[in-house]
């Protein structure tokens, strides 16, 4: 009997589809009203002076905020969310993992050699790899924490590969 194991869909799916976009508009858009500020009230001259200093510096901290930001939320909202409105079933024979867009990857359960968490985080939470290939073609999909049931779904695959899970 096959067990299906899905991510919660928090999110709208308008959202999870376009949220990048939203926030490089947002960013670019406070990067423009920054410009104009600057260019309304700038006193222009070709000398350099202080306020040449404050200018730039302003310039250059606008353009941090409106890159940084987006890219900020977009890399940790990624991390977090990435997987959400996704599914995973163990079969007899293969582990299938369905994303929200209807992609389908296929794992053979023979063919699982490892099952590790990676051993340095960057964007949260950690990721669980599942491994499999015995030759040169290697194959791999991950899973994190937010999965519902996923210490069961981690169980279930190693009772049924005969691979342990390592864990840092």
């Amino acid at each position: 009997m096959p067990e299906v194991f899905r991510y919660p869909m928090i999110y709208p799916s308008w959202w999870m589809d376009s949220y990048y976009v939203v926030t490089w508009m947002l960013g670019m858009l406070f990067l423009g009203m920054g410009w104009a500020v600057f260019f309304r009230y700038g006193k222009f001259s070709y000398g350099v002076d202080l306020g040449c200093l404050w200018k730039t510096t302003l310039l250059i901290v606008l353009t941090t905020i409106a890159l940084g930001g987006p890219n900020y939320y977009n890399t940790r909202f990624v991390g977090e969310h990435g997987q959400d409105g996704d599914s995973i079933r163990i079969t007899d024979k293969e582990l299938l993992y369905l994303d929200r867009k209807g992609r389908e990857s296929k794992l053979p359960l023979s063919g699982i050699s490892a099952i590790y968490q990676e051993p340095v985080t960057y964007n949260p939470p950690p990721k669980i790899f599942i491994v499999a290939g015995k030759a040169r073609v290697k194959d791999s999909l991950f899973v994190t924490r937010n999965l519902q049931g996923f210490e069961t779904f981690l169980a279930e695959l190693s009772k049924r590969t005969g691979v342990s899970v390592k864990r840092p």
